[in-house]
């Protein structure tokens, strides 16, 4: 059992949306900077504030990921990935703080032969019938 990074490649415009609800009042603060021109829009101030709290944080997430060996940012499966996998008799525990995928030409049972668990912190792209086989071993 191995827990190895196939093809790890960060990729701009990688996003997944996020809902946020604020107070009134926090939200007219954030309209006022908004019309002020601190900010292009709402979005830009909400990345911008989760930016700099990540950067505060910085030190703690990166011993984090490193004591739970976990990849950070981008971790690809190609289907000539998860059959390598398979044919050298291993299977992949993958751990991955940003996004997971799964190729869309992997079936179920190659994903199953080849993946004994997921745990993803962000997001996890894969076809739907390949989530809905990896569901029990996803944490």
């Amino acid at each position: 059992m191995t827990n190895r990074p196939l093809d790890v490649r960060p990729r701009v415009g990688d996003s997944e949306k996020m809902t946020v609800n604020l107070g009134v009042v926090d939200l007219g603060q954030v309209d006022l900077l908004v019309q002020e021109g601190f900010y292009s829009n709402r979005s830009d101030l909400v990345r911008t504030a989760v930016r700099n709290l990540l950067a505060t944080h910085a030190d703690t997430v990166k011993q984090t990921v490193a004591r739970k060996m976990l990849t950070l940012g981008l971790q690809h499966f190609t289907r000539a990935d998860l059959e390598r996998t398979v044919a050298a008799g291993e299977r992949l525990r993958i751990q991955v703080v940003g996004l997971a995928r799964v190729d869309h030409d992997v079936t179920p049972d190659l994903a199953l032969a080849a993946i004994e668990s997921v745990s993803v912190l962000g997001a996890f792209h894969a076809s739907p019938a390949v989530r809905r086989a990896l569901a029990p071993r996803t944490f």
